[in-house]
């Protein structure tokens, strides 16, 4: 695939991004478009190899290499084709997803890897702006009704899909806008919301029917919905944020990420907040607890709102610059990455644990923290050990949490339900994607637990590839590869 030397000859080039010093202060996209010549050389880069591991490492199994092989000999409608076979929304995959096909490339053995994410958003762009990417309406409708409880990527997937096999689709949001976490967890400067509503309106123009403001459980009765479908489709996302169980948690100025990002992107959307409850950075010492990806979306998010300064600390250890020697390719290498919301600033620090809160009149001023080892515990699993005599303190106007999710929300909806729960309090569903209830299916972060969006989107085919059997006894539609 792609050009038999063009690995040799060029040298891995991702589009420009915009200067930190220009972005900080808008929320528009960081990439610039790629000139069409030099998407063309980053196609001509990806070897004809014997076995392609890209697509092994892809939860969607896209065929990454006959697709850049057409980009590379310049036929981007064939390339669009063959990406989605497989992909429902590569404008989505093609902005936010961390490429765990670019891991398992074989260039990454020992150089850069090809640039298959940004090859990915290239096409879908592509295909968008000259009309090739329009809607698909079935030609005949089952009768059958299905209701997809969730729009995020996994709901969105197994709604298309549905819809695509005939059946009459409802996705139910409880949240104001259809996207779930691509619309209001998601900064703007990561993935613009043109690009979600411009998929939402092309799902409408299919035939899905979507509805906003609907809690299944709460203000829409779970009898009802039962009633009223053939098939229910769970695809709520894993919601229940990790907690902060120390002294002064509940002090004014503590906040989830997942009530501090969503407010800032309904602002965008021109949806204000009562000033009382309004969570700015602006002028502020900004303290973000947690490493991973939702810590850098506040970060970039604080930049944006004018904050004095920002810390980001973790838990965990400071991960290392290159492949540790028990994490060998083509694994996901577990190293310390760079987004950028990072090299737009900010003070990264490791092995930082939280002991509590103080502030007056009931206002945060300071996070205590001590540094933290991690050492062998008795089961071989490291076991966190304080650091004596490493106890700090910082001030601060505004704590953001960011540690993560453990489990999707069980109170309403799931207990009224009465699915069955794993030992981490997901929903439980089998091989097709059936819940422990009869006509209920679940996929997504609300079975997996929190996971990427490509893993989203590949649930999502797999729950309506399972309701279409259950539905009609017989199904076409595929399987996602990784969770064969």
């Amino acid at each position: 695939m792609g050009k038999p030397s063009g690995f040799m000859e060029f040298r891995r080039v991702p589009p420009g991004r915009r200067p930190a010093q220009e972005r900080v202060h808008d929320y528009e996209e960081y990439y610039r478009r790629w000139p069409e010549a030099q998407a063309k050389d980053q196609g001509a880069r990806c070897m004809d190899c014997a076995v392609p591991f890209c697509h092994m490492a892809c939860p969607l199994g896209n065929v990454i290499p006959e697709f850049n092989h057409q980009v590379y000999v310049g036929n981007w409608q064939k390339a669009l084709e063959v990406l989605l076979s497989t992909n429902n929304f590569p404008e989505f995959t093609g902005r936010i997803c961390p490429a765990p096909c670019e891991a398992s490339c074989v260039l990454s053995i020992n150089t850069d890897p090809v640039t298959i994410e940004y090859i990915e958003k290239e096409i879908s762009d592509r295909g968008f702006e000259n009309g090739w990417i329009k809607p698909e309406p079935p030609t005949q409708r089952t009768g059958k009704k299905v209701a997809v409880v969730g729009s995020g990527p996994s709901g969105l997937a197994a709604a298309q899909q549905l819809n695509r096999a005939g059946h009459l689709v409802t996705v139910f949001e409880r949240a104001d806008f259809i996207g779930g976490l691509l619309m209001l967890g998601i900064p703007d400067f990561k993935l613009e919301k043109d690009v979600v509503h411009r998929r939402v309106h092309l799902m409408a123009d299919e035939g899905v029917e979507f509805r906003t403001g609907v809690n299944v459980g709460i203000n829409f009765s779970v009898e009802e919905l039962v009633a009223g479908f053939d098939a229910i489709c769970l695809t709520g996302g894993s919601t229940q944020a990790r907690e902060l169980p120390v002294p002064g948690r509940d002090l004014k100025g503590v906040h989830l990420a997942m009530d501090y990002l969503p407010q800032q992107n309904r602002l965008l959307a021109g949806i204000t907040t009562p000033p009382e409850q309004h969570i700015s950075a602006e002028g502020k010492r900004v303290v973000i607890l947690g490493g991973g990806d939702t810590g850098a979306d506040c970060l970039g998010t604080a930049h944006r709102q004018g904050a004095e300064v920002v810390y980001q600390y973790e838990l965990m250890p400071e991960p290392p610059n290159e492949r540790p020697s028990g994490n060998p390719w083509p694994q996901w290498p577990m190293i310390l990455r760079t987004s950028g919301a990072h090299e737009e600033g900010g003070i990264r620090d490791y092995n930082i644990l939280t002991k509590s809160l103080s502030g007056k009149n009931g206002q945060v001023q300071k996070l205590h923290a001590v540094r933290v080892d991690w050492v062998p515990g008795e089961n071989g699993r490291p076991q966190l050990q304080e650091v004596q005599g490493s106890e700090f303190e910082i001030d601060t106007d505004l704590v953001l949490l960011a540690m993560g999710f453990v489990h999707p929300e069980h109170e309403g909806m799931l207990a009224q339900l009465g699915v069955e729960l794993d030992e981490r309090g997901n929903v439980k569903a089998d091989q097709n994607k059936m819940t422990s209830v009869p006509k209920v299916f679940a996929g997504g972060d609300m079975v997996r637990g929190q996971s990427l969006v490509v893993w989203a989107i590949a649930e999502g085919r797999d729950v309506a590839r399972g309701a279409d059997q259950f539905l009609t006894g017989q199904t076409l539609l595929p399987k996602s590869v990784a969770t064969t």
